[in-house]
């Protein structure tokens, strides 16, 4: 067990835009051929910071955009930007625009698993075969591989995943090299680091790679892709900031799509006890889940924002819901193509429809940055039943407190107030 990191102060006021990349700007996800640029990289983000300025946020939470084989999650070179989106250049470009905006850039870390093709694994079955030794392996370490009944060289995968092969954890040089790819993105303009698929990494792994990299980047925030499990539990061995709310997002989604406050009160609870440890991530929405408004509709969707804006966390906004896009995920080949969208070239190009969601996600969101507070805020219920709920977020020092009503008896409706009974928002 090791002590929990400061959370730092530009996250306690962190609001963040997170944007799938490759699916942003149009990327070829599935090459049948040789990986190229089609025109729009990285840089066809540049034209939307003042938008995400606009909507409130303090930061862009990137999907994958290093080298890899196809949908980003495969990995070919962690020390490069996809050329598909442009390649390091326009990182930097990104990079330079983000910090004249005061805009924070949080990178998605895929250290669980590489692509198939990545040179590790293939020097790994050389060397398994015997066609090298471990010392002209330059990536021996990285990846396990061994010969299986029938003497055939074989590897380890991510959830039956063949063309994604973990990483060996438990390797010395598998730490080195995260740890010096996770300080080159910070010194290169990163401020913080998701870690994709955390759960499948055991925490010990983390307590070598994290101290040398807070060493060089004291304020750096790093959060796990946590779905279930014991957060705290969790958070304080590994050494990470955070973890993904998921409880939560499947709470706010269930309890609105079937009329029942019950569960959201419940998990509330839990989440109180989880602010006593960490602050956690929270959302509504991210690239491996179906649209908010695809599951509750329109009216419902925003009823969910404003749970999200009230309660404890560091909330992140997934790119389209601001604007009520819809998509659903499923389970098949370019099942996640559907929530991960292109975007246009300019927000000038954005449907209209869009504007009343866009005007409720300013108006919460600004709320939220009036009480900063609301990042490690209690709940309490004051009323519940299946179809109205009334809670109280208070600051962690009891000084401010802010009611908040939820309502789907009929039309959905909501309000919140402040401690004098003042209306701060209304629908």
């Amino acid at each position: 067990m090791i002590t929990q990191h400061q959370l730092p102060d530009w996250v306690r006021y962190g609001i963040f835009w997170q944007v799938y990349p490759l699916g942003f700007v149009g990327a070829d996800i599935r090459p049948t051929g040789s990986r190229t640029f089609n025109g729009r990289g990285l840089d066809a983000l540049i034209g939307w910071l003042d938008y995400a300025v606009e909507l409130g946020c303090s930061g862009l939470l990137l999907g994958p955009i290093f080298e890899s084989s196809t949908h980003g999650y495969d990995t070919l070179d962690h020390m490069h930007i996809d050329v598909r989106l442009g390649g390091d250049e326009a990182f930097d470009r990104l990079s330079e625009e983000c910090r004249s905006r005061g805009l924070k850039l949080l990178l998605d870390g895929v250290f669980n698993h590489v692509s198939r093709e990545h040179p590790a694994v293939l020097a790994a079955l050389d060397e398994a075969a015997g066609k090298v030794t471990p010392q002209n392996n330059p990536w021996h370490g990285l990846v396990r591989a061994y010969l299986d009944d029938s003497g055939n060289p074989t590897l380890d995968v991510f959830e039956g995943h063949g063309q994604l092969v973990d990483l060996d954890h438990d390797s010395p040089a598998t730490a080195d090299y995260v740890t010096r790819v996770m300080n080159h993105w910070l010194d290169r303009g990163a401020s913080g680091w998701r870690l994709d698929a955390a759960y499948a990494t055991a925490p010990s792994f983390w307590t070598r790679v994290l101290p040398a990299v807070r060493a060089e980047h004291p304020d750096a925030w790093i959060f796990g892709e946590v779905i279930h499990g014991d957060y705290p539990a969790i958070t304080t061995s590994s050494g990470m900031d955070s973890v993904t709310q998921y409880e939560l997002w499947k709470s706010i989604r269930n309890s609105l799509a079937t009329d029942n406050f019950f569960e959201l009160d419940w998990n509330l609870k839990r989440h109180n006890t989880f602010l006593d440890t960490f602050v956690p991530q929270t959302f509504i929405g991210n690239h491996d889940v179906t649209r908010i408004a695809s599951e509750i509709g329109a009216d419902k969707a925003r009823l969910a924002l404003i749970a999200l804006m009230t309660v404890g966390g560091v909330p992140s906004i997934y790119y389209g819901d601001e604007q009520g896009y819809t998509g659903v995920k499923e389970d098949r080949l370019g099942g996640d193509d559907d929530v991960r969208p292109k975007f246009p070239d300019s927000p000038a190009e954005l449907s209209q429809l869009g504007e009343g969601m866009f005007h409720a996600h300013q108006a919460l969101i600004a709320l939220r940055r009036q009480h900063p507070w609301l990042v490690e805020a209690r709940t309490e219920a004051v009323e519940l039943t299946n179809q109205r709920y009334t809670y109280r977020s208070t600051a962690a020092n009891g000084s401010e407190a802010l009611t908040v009503t939820l309502d789907v008896t009929g039309r959905p409706a909501a309000r919140i107030t402040d401690a004098n009974g003042m209306v701060l928002y209304a629908c």
